[in-house]
This record gives C-alpha cells, structure tokens and sequence, in this order.
C-alpha cells in the first residue's frame, strides 16, 4: 500500500512539475507516457511469516512446486521428505486449505504442479489458532486470473539426470462476469535410479551388517483439478473444488548385504525385488464466501469428502550364502475416506481496526489398510496367516477457535488467540482383536505481538503452545520388509508430542531481519530399532526427555542495477540441548549438545542484455541432524537456469541445471538403545531439465481477498 501511494505521489509531483513548466516558460516539452513500476520484493519479511514471492520470477520455470518449496527461504526436506521450516515439523496448505498428503505423498503430488502456477509460498513460523497444526505452515499459493474470457497455458518438459523423464501441463481458465472456471491438468513420466548403503550395528552381540542397494523406479502420474466459482452478488460467492490425482509406479531393486560377528564375516545375501502398484485420490471441497468489503466482515463455510487409496505388490527374492533361499511376497491396500466441515468468521469490533475472528471444524476419517503376507515354497505362494492381518483406522477430531487483534497507540499490534481440540480415535488389527481406543482434548494458546518505533525498526514477539499427533500409518503395526534387508512397522503405542515456542524478530530498514527462537519440548517420537526372531526392525516410538532448541537466524533481500538483479541471503544457527533426551533413553554416542547450520541464497536478473533473457539460481547448505539422528556431512544443493521470453508470441523457453556439481545424498547414524544405525544416499535429483510453455490470452493474475490483519500480520484461511 505504501508502494502505491508513493507511486501515485510521484506521478502527481511529475505532473505538477509539468504544468508549472508550461505556466513559467515559454518553451513546453509534452510528457507522453509515465510509467511507475512497483514490484513486489522477492523476499517478504512480516510479523509471523515469510512470504517468497515468485508469480513473476524467473525461477519457475522448468521447476515443480516441489523443487521451489525446496528452494524456499528458511525450509529444509529432512531425509525422509519431511517438509520442516526453521528446524519445526510443517503442515502445508494449498489456498489455504490443509493438504492431505504428507511426506513422500506430498511429494508425489507437488512434484505434478508446474511451478508456473505459483503465486507465492508462505512460511508460517508462528501460525494463529486458526490453522490446523502442531508446528509451522507452509501456504502454497497458486494464482487467479481475473481478466474476461479464455486464457491459458501448456507446458511440456524433458529430464535429465541418470535416466530420461517427461512432464507436462495444461491450464484453462474462463471468466465472465461474476463466473470462473479453471481447470488444470498434467501428466508425468519419471525414470530415477537411487543408490543408498546401509551399516547396522547391534551391540548385544557385536554384530554389524552391510547393505549396498540401487533402485530404478518407472511411474505414471495424471492430475486434474477443477475449480468453479459463482458470484452471486458483491458479496456473496459459492464454489466448488474437485481434485483428481492418480500413480501407477513399478520399481526393481538389488541390495547385496554381508553379517559380520566380531568383525568376523558369517554369511552374504543378495536381495532381489520387483514391486509394482497404483495409488488414487479424489477430493471436493464446496465453500460458500459471503464477503462485506465496506465494513470489512468476513464469513467462509467450507465442507468436503476426501477418497484415497492405493494398493501394491511386492516380491522379495533372498539368497543367502551359504546356501539358502527365502521368496516373500507382500499385497496391501490403503482405502482411506475424510469428511469434514469447516466454518470461519471475521468483523471489526470498534472503528479503530480491531478485530475477532472465531470458527470450528468437525472432521471424521475412516481408513481400513488389509495386508496379505505369502512364503514361497517351490514355485508356488503360500498364505503366511500369522502375518496376515487388517488393520483400521478411525478418528473424529472437532475444533474451535478464536482470534483477537488489537492495536495500541498506532505502534503496539497484538494478536492472542486460543484452540480448543478434542480427538477421539480407534486403531486395532483384526487378528488377535488387538485395540487401543484413546480420546483428549487440549487447549493451544498463542500471542503475538509487535512493536514499531518508526518506520525503519520493528520488534515482534511470539509464542505458541502446539500439539503434534502421530499421522495414521505410523499406528500401523503390520511388519513390512524393506529394501535393504531389514523391516519396517508402525507403533500403536505412539503418542502425541507438545511443544512450546517462543520467537523475537527484528526487523531493520524492511531489509533486514533477525530472529531468536526457542522450543522446548519433554517428549517426542523418533524411529527406534528393536530385534525380534533375528530380524532387525524399524519403527517410530515415543521417547521422554527434555529436548531444548536454541535458534537464530538472519535474512536480507537486496535489489541492483535498477532493480534488475534481486539477491536474498539466509542464515540460520541452531543449538539444541539433547543432554536429558539422550540419558533417559541410552542413546550410546549420541552428542549431548548439537549445532546445526543452515543458509542459503537466491537470486535473479530481468531482462539481461535488454534480450528478454531471465537468470536466476540457487544455493543451500544444511546440517543433517534430526532427534537422535545425526549427519555425517553438511548437504549442498544448487539449481540455476535462464528462460528466454517471447513477447509477441506468448512463448517461452527454459533450461535449468540441477546439482550438477555435486549429486545430492545424505548420510546419516541413527541411535537407538540396540545399536547404530547408519543410512547413506544418492537421490536421483541432478541433471538438466528443458522447458517449453506457450501462454494465450491475458495472463493478469490476482491474489485471494485477505484482510489487513490477514496481509501483514498472518492469519489467512486456514482450515
């Protein structure tokens, strides 16, 4: 807003400056065109969040979502492709309303969004009551067109890294009057190859083991989506949202593993494994949107269902040395189905700005997960009973919340906030009739408040009480054997982990920022590892113990050359107090203090050589330590590319190199109260990628209507 008004003041002083001209003088010069261009700043610093701004940025092309959420300022993608933002778990949105994918699912899924439909991506550190989460948010925000008539895009693009890859993608948008439709399409053709290398060592009988594995991995994944939005009045809007996602993946996998006994070597195996399967989700979400722009009131109603499921066959081929021969097969199936309805609320309560905002949520989700276990004998498949099983998951989880914003003497914002939850969920297995009902409810208080002693320095404190709960398939207790030789299962016992924050950031000339953070939680679950009838086995538990979290982090964002070249810098220090963590729970090894490091930068250049040329790129650095799992390197990733624009035809063209100084991996020990666990990688995300979009129609774009409070403070829709 300040960018306008400075514009429209500048504009206003231009002119004047002519008319007097033409009072005072004889001799006139005509002014025929002023054009004042005020663009957002690629890095967006506010009091709860950082906004990367990226609608216009070169950096888009040729990149999924997923690869620009990896290049998002203070977000880093743990090992096991959790999202995490300044060192917290992240829930991430999409509009503003929850995804239902998590980990690698969400992934998959943001991997089949052309980054092209970005508009920006917030990162959330401390998020109001009115989001569903135990930690940060991450809001992906995809962008709106508001012009008449039809417009769109097609995008086809081709991979290089170990093997060949394709991708494309289709928009479609028609507006009319109060009507829009948009519909978005894409399918995805990946090839990858993994390599990874596994130590296992057990300390009740000194023996380690060793595993080197490679996976080539094939999948086929459309997308669709379909948004219809009706305005019926000025104020009064009515949608519907329906999503389509589907995969059908197939990979083969050899691991060759060794057993040593007092570093003594006993018997070898290699691993063979052919695996394929197909995986499907539909969603809708129908809202209704009532909106007073004059006294700014606000009421959002939201219902949807949610369908998932997924189903895969897996075959093991062991052979050991000395002889001996093991075949196991695997089918399991994931039908999973949510419901819910969602209801927020904003006004002012005075004339001074002040504002509340209440709402609720009742959400129900039914999942049901068969598992079919076989022993090959000969050449035939034999049902293993013992392992057989089903196992269901069901949960009613309601919410209320309410938001308070208040201003003192034009300087002092404040926000305070409270979340009310209760959940009420049932997991058991068929066989053995084994089941936990469990149900609690929690109060999640949280404040903010900011303080600007003048236009160029500004304090903002923070705090929040969360609750993170365990998602459905960590309960799961079924036992799956894994790649490298070992198994994995869930945990039914699992419990949910609280956590308290506490942040301070100062901001400098709207350029320079400075945060001090800390978290503080007594009880966490991690992966832990347990022997059982000489299988080594992966699993999540709850470990107690106090885990504190020191952090800072700084961050500025630089424009040259006119505002051609935009730079920002990221860094980020984190020590964290495992002392007590690792005591009570016999993590032999594990560092009682840790520092972790971050930083990273990202810049861009418009319109080099006045050519239509667009370059940007790049760089991170991280640590890789996480709960008791500590890195043994630092990871480095870098991308930088340049798009050539083609004004008079729409058309574009792109390249872009990913990690191709140094193919990403990491390498890792986990700790556990039976041993060490060593994991190293190589993923498949390095080479070139080109890029070809053409556009029609015209392209203007706008953002979601959003209170000031929800503008610079934070807020926003969550669900």
């Amino acid at each position: 807003m300040k960018k306008k008004l400075f514009a429209a003041i500048l504009l206003c002083g231009i002119l004047a400056s002519a008319q007097e001209t033409v009072a005072d003088t004889v001799q006139t010069k005509s002014i025929e065109e002023v054009v004042v261009i005020a663009r957002k700043p690629t890095i967006e610093s506010k009091a709860d969040r950082t906004v990367f701004n990226v609608a216009n940025s070169s950096i888009l092309t040729g990149n999924s979502t997923w690869d620009v959420l990896r290049m998002t300022p203070l977000v880093n993608i743990d090992n096991n492709d959790n999202v995490q933002a300044e060192g917290n778990a992240v829930t991430v949105y999409i509009n503003d309303r929850k995804s239902v994918f998590t980990g690698k699912e969400l992934k998959e899924y943001l991997k089949t969004i052309a980054a092209d439909n970005l508009m920006k991506i917030e990162v959330i550190t401390t998020p109001s009551a009115k989001y569903e989460t135990g930690g940060a948010v991450i809001n992906i925000v995809l962008k709106r067109s508001e012009n008449e008539g039809i417009k769109g895009s097609v995008s086809l693009g081709n991979s290089q890294s170990f093997k060949n890859s394709q991708s494309s993608n289709a928009n479609l948008n028609y507006h009319r009057k109060g009507f829009t439709q948009s519909l978005s399409g894409s399918f995805n053709n990946t090839n990858s190859v993994n390599e990874s290398f596994n130590e296992n060592f057990i300390y009740a009988d000194n023996s380690l083991t060793r595993i080197s594995a490679e996976n080539n991995s094939h999948g086929k994944s459309p997308s669709a989506t379909s948004t219809t939005e009706l305005e019926l009045d000025e104020k009064n809007n009515v949608g519907l949202v329906a999503q389509y996602y589907g995969s059908k993946n197939s990979y083969d996998a050899v691991a060759d593993g060794q057993y040593f006994l007092n570093d003594v070597l006993q018997n070898s195996y290699t691993n063979n494994i052919n695996a394929n399967g197909s995986s499907l989700f539909a969603g809708s979400n129908l809202f209704y949107k009532y909106y007073d722009k004059v006294k700014n009131r606000i009421l959002d109603i939201n219902t949807g269902i949610n369908y998932s499921g997924n189903e895969s066959t897996r075959i093991q081929s062991t052979l050991w040395d000395p002889a001996g021969y093991e075949g196991i097969k695997t089918v399991s199936e994931n039908l999973n189905r949510e419901y819910y309805v969602k209801l927020d609320y904003s006004q002012p309560v005075d004339k001074d700005g002040n504002l509340l905002e209440f709402g609720g949520k009742m959400n129900f989700r039914n999942n049901v997960m068969p598992f079919d276990y076989f022993n090959q004998q000969s050449s035939a498949w034999i049902p293993d009973n013992t392992r057989t099983n089903t196992f269901r998951y069901e949960e009613n989880l309601n919410s209320l919340y309410a938001n308070f914003s208040k201003t003192f003497f034009k300087k002092l914002e404040t926000r305070i906030g409270l979340r009310y939850e209760h959940i009420n969920f049932t997991v058991k297995q068929d066989v053995g009739a084994v089941e936990r009902t469990d149900s609690y409810g929690a109060l999640l208080p949280d404040l903010l408040v900011k303080y600007s002693f003048n236009e160029n320095y500004n304090l903002t404190a923070t705090y929040k009480h969360s609750l993170w709960r365990p998602w459905f398939t960590e309960f799961n207790p079924f036992l799956m054997p894994s790649d490298n030789g070992i198994y994995q299962r869930g945990n039914m016992e699992l419990e949910p982990n609280p956590n308290d924050r506490f942040g301070l950031k100062l901001g400098l000339y709207k350029k320079y920022f400075l945060s001090a953070n800390f978290n503080s939680t007594n009880q966490d679950y991690w992966t832990s590892y347990t022997v059982e009838d000489g299988k080594t086995i992966m699993m999540p538990a709850t470990f107690y113990g106090r885990v504190n979290n020191y952090s800072l982090y700084a961050n500025t964002n630089q424009n040259f050359l006119k505002n051609k070249l935009n730079v920002n810098f990221n860094l980020g220090l984190t020590y964290v107090d495992n002392s007590d963590f690792r005591q009570r729970n016999n993590f032999v090894g594990l560092q009682d203090y840790i520092t972790n490091f971050s930083g990273s930068t990202n810049f861009s250049y418009t319109n080099l050589f006045s050519k239509n040329i667009n370059i940007n790129g790049w760089m991170g650095l991280h640590s890789q330590n996480w709960g008791n799992s500590m890195g043994n390197k630092m990871n480095f990733f870098h991308s930088f590319g340049a798009t050539k624009l083609f004004p008079a035809t729409q058309m574009e063209a792109g390249i872009r190199f990913n990690n191709i100084f140094r193919r990403p991996g990491n390498d890792f020990i986990t700790y556990s109260p039976i041993g060490t666990f060593r994991s190293v990688n190589k993923w498949d995300w390095y080479g070139a990628h080109l890029t070809f979009v053409k556009r029609f129609g015209n392209q203007k774009v706008k953002e979601s209507s959003k209170t000031n409070v929800e503008k610079e403070s934070g807020g926003g829709k969550g669900q």
